[in-house]
């Protein structure tokens, strides 16, 4: 009975300190999602202007392919925007 309570005693007292420390990774991961909201979209901006910059030799020039450069830029906004809806549900999460 000695053993079983001293086992007890122990684990309690093992497991006291991550429950005081819960707090500051809770700070720390809400000043990282709020970092990252607001760098988020200037960072998807920029992929898009890229994306873009690729596709638009597509359109224009003397190789000009209407068709193949709808379909490279649908790709690519589908792609994206499949990358904004993760992001945006993650951030929905309660942390």
């Amino acid at each position: 009975m000695k053993k079983q309570i001293k086992a007890l005693l122990l684990l309690l007292m093992a497991t006291a300190p991550t429950y005081a420390q819960i707090g500051g990774i809770e700070d720390s991961v809400n000043e990282i999602s709020d970092t990252i909201r607001v760098i988020f979209p200037i960072i998807l901006g920029v992929i898009f202007l890229v994306g873009f910059l690729f596709n638009a030799g597509h359109f224009f020039g003397e190789n000009a392919d209407l068709k193949k450069g709808i379909t490279r830029v649908l790709v690519f906004v589908l792609i994206a925007g499949a990358v904004v809806g993760i992001f945006t549900y993650l951030i929905t999460l309660v942390v």
